[in-house]
């Protein structure tokens, strides 16, 4: 009776280190698409409120709008990339390091992957037998899935996550950009605004139920921020355009 769950074992550890949801990498750049929307759509919608605070001018409510889209898509992109190819040169370090090790001390790195899937609650002759098995079949494979967590093949891709923050951020700034441009003068301020509003509560919907996180305080955080952004950068716009008109 004992020996056919030692003898299945070894079958099904050869997933234990596998992640438990192969979409959790595409949640995650869709994650990471919404936020990129999102502060497109607060950081614009501040800037264009509070260029409409100060001037009914069409044409500088367009080149304020236009010049802090591009900027912010700029930045995000600079950003992601920095940070994206620090984590892919420290991921491709790990690797190296991993292939050094199993060149020059293989016993040891076998007990250190049996030692992983003991720790994983196999028993020390069934993990044993899993850590040979996969080593056989391909050891460098085996230690980065179960000791590092890397595919080697599927590596960070800074120039990818610049370019979709980049997307994202000025796919959420058209928006307020073009609600506070298209309107007449005297709506220009309320419809960007109404249209902001019903922006964030989408987005905070979105990342919440991509998160498995409550509704509600997702939205209310949103609403709370971008009402606040907008409604502090019109009164100094105001004041601003007060005092120089």
């Amino acid at each position: 009776m004992d020996e056919e769950p030692a003898a299945s074992a070894p079958r099904a550890a050869l997933h234990a280190g596998e992640p438990h949801d192969r979409g959790d990498g595409r949640l995650g750049w869709l994650r990471a698409g919404v936020l990129g929307a999102n502060d497109g759509i607060v950081s614009t919608a501040g800037l264009v409120v509070g260029v409409a605070g100060a001037t009914t001018d069409s044409g500088a409510l367009l080149a304020a709008g236009l010049a802090g889209l591009v900027a912010g898509a700029v930045s995000m992109a600079l950003g992601e990339y920095v940070s994206v190819s620090t984590q892919r040169d420290s991921e491709r370090t790990l690797l190296a390091k991993e292939r050094r090790e199993l060149e020059t001390m293989p016993q040891e790195e076998l007990a250190e992957l049996a030692a992983l899937y003991e720790a994983k609650g196999l028993r020390p002759a069934t993990a044993r037998q899993v850590a040979e098995e996969l080593t056989e079949h391909d050891a460098f494979a085996a230690h980065v899935d179960v000791e590092l967590g890397l595919d080697p093949d599927q590596l960070s891709r800074p120039w990818q996550a610049a370019g979709s923050s980049a997307l994202a951020f000025t796919s959420g700034a058209l928006l307020p950009l073009l609600a506070v441009v298209l309107p007449p003068a005297s709506a220009r301020v309320p419809v960007t605004v109404v249209a902001v509003l019903l922006a964030l509560a989408l987005t905070g919907a979105l990342s919440a139920r991509l998160g498995r996180s409550p509704l509600r305080p997702a939205v209310l955080r949103l609403l709370a921020g971008g009402a606040l952004a907008m409604g502090l950068t019109y009164v100094v716009g105001s004041l601003v355009g007060g005092a120089l008109g």
